[in-house]
């Protein structure tokens, strides 16, 4: 289970920027997740309700993950298309000649985290280093 993994570095990475940032509690992780980067999501959060407790800062952390929709693009005749689906072979045209666009990313996209006596948002993609 590769997720175990993946989950300490981004715990990791969430525990660095509550301590730079000077948060007392991290409240919310949000990930996006392609839906094709070998994660699976049940897994994924199996691994981080576990680990979040070994955390110095995310012990009580809710993680939130957005999936993202795999999309491939055909150089071939130019068309984007849902990867699930047809994989490699454009549905357009039935080119090889195809690259995935979006859909394989692992990145934390927000931190929520209480501040004082505040709770805060970190904002928007402040902390968003890929972790793969």
């Amino acid at each position: 289970m590769h997720e175990l993994g993946i989950v300490v570095k981004v715990l990791e990475q969430v525990d660095e920027a509550a301590a730079q940032y000077n948060a007392q509690k991290i409240l919310k992780v949000t990930m996006e997740v392609g839906e094709v980067s070998t994660i699976v999501p049940d897994l994924f959060t199996d691994a981080f309700n576990w680990a979040r407790k070994r955390t110095r800062f995310a012990q009580e952390a809710e993680l939130e993950m957005i999936i993202i929709e795999g999309r491939t693009y055909c150089t071939g005749c130019g068309e984007t298309y849902r990867t699930t689906e047809f994989g490699k072979t454009c549905p357009h045209c039935g080119s090889k000649d195809t690259y995935l666009l979006t859909g394989d990313q692992v990145i934390i996209k927000d931190i929520a985290a209480v501040f004082g006596d505040e709770e805060a948002d970190t904002g928007e993609g402040h902390v968003s280093e890929e972790t793969e």
